[in-house]
């Protein structure tokens, strides 16, 4: 196994880490009103600019982690803290990407996009201008006058993403977005989103059970485990980050896929 792949030491990644947090979880547990304990204990600090996949299988809790991070639930136990906000209670910009498009099907893809802008109060001239803009960054720009029904699921992806992007978000989190779709169109996403990351420089937050996808993406992948959900291994991923289709293929990819393979196993078990 690529040497890579070695879990570093908890405290060496908290320090490095902590150095420029944007973001972090400190002994973080959700309980649901129905005795399920969603999670236990996580403790996770993210660098600014990073890409870092949560890894694992159905029901560990990567899902909640992220509803977590966005405030669309509040943790039962523990603290999310955001070290370099200008106060306590504020966070980053953040956007969300689900796994399903949720796109309104009355509504073009340039309506679509526009709507956070809509809702946030920014003028339709502006509004218009920068999904226009956040479009041609997904690469369809040709298909702004186009409904949902008329998109490929590929297509109405991109749109969710453009839509994402259109605030231009500090942090950008990501739950499971391509698992629906075929592997074609699937690797060309996850090159088009690595290349979004390398250009904008957000911070990003993965949900895969996908271990070839997680290596591709990320810098660091962290694994999860169920019942409660909660942190088994913290892994670097070596490699460029400008990555391409060469590094698919690399012995250092097949490598680090197969030591992370590994990691999932024993989380699982």
């Amino acid at each position: 196994m690529n040497l890579a792949m070695e879990v570093a030491p908890a405290q060496h990644i908290e320090m490095v880490e902590n150095a420029r947090a944007l973001l972090e979880l400190s002994d973080v547990g959700k309980h649901f009103d129905n005795g399920t304990v969603a999670l236990a204990g996580v403790t996770l600090s993210i660098a600014r600019g990073a890409f870092i996949s949560l890894l694992g299988a159905s029901g560990c809790g990567k899902s909640t982690v992220l509803r977590l991070i966005a405030g669309l639930t509040q943790p039962t136990r523990g603290t999310i803290s955001w070290p370099q906000a200008p106060s306590p209670r504020r966070r980053a910009a953040l956007s969300y990407v689900f796994q399903e498009p949720t796109l309104m099907p009355w509504a073009t893809a340039l309506k679509n996009v526009m709507l956070p802008l809509a809702l946030s109060g920014v003028t339709a001239k502006v509004a218009q201008t920068r999904a226009q803009e956040a479009l041609e960054l997904v690469g369809l720009s040709g298909c702004a006058n186009s409904y949902p029904r008329e998109l490929s699921g590929g297509m109405k992806m991109r749109v969710s993403l453009a839509r994402a992007m259109v605030t231009r978000p500090e942090i950008l989190l990501l739950d499971e977005p391509f698992a629906a779709l075929d592997e074609i169109t699937r690797a060309k996403l996850n090159s088009d989103l690595l290349q979004l990351w390398t250009e904008r420089g957000f911070t990003a937050v993965f949900v895969t059970h996908s271990v070839f996808e997680a290596v591709y993406l990320s810098q660091r992948v962290v694994v999860f485990a169920a019942r409660p959900g909660r942190v088994f291994a913290d892994c670097p991923i070596a490699g460029e980050s400008n990555r391409g289709e060469a590094f698919r293929t690399s012995v250092a990819y097949i490598e680090q896929c197969a030591g992370l393979s590994a990691k999932l196993k024993e989380a699982m078990a």
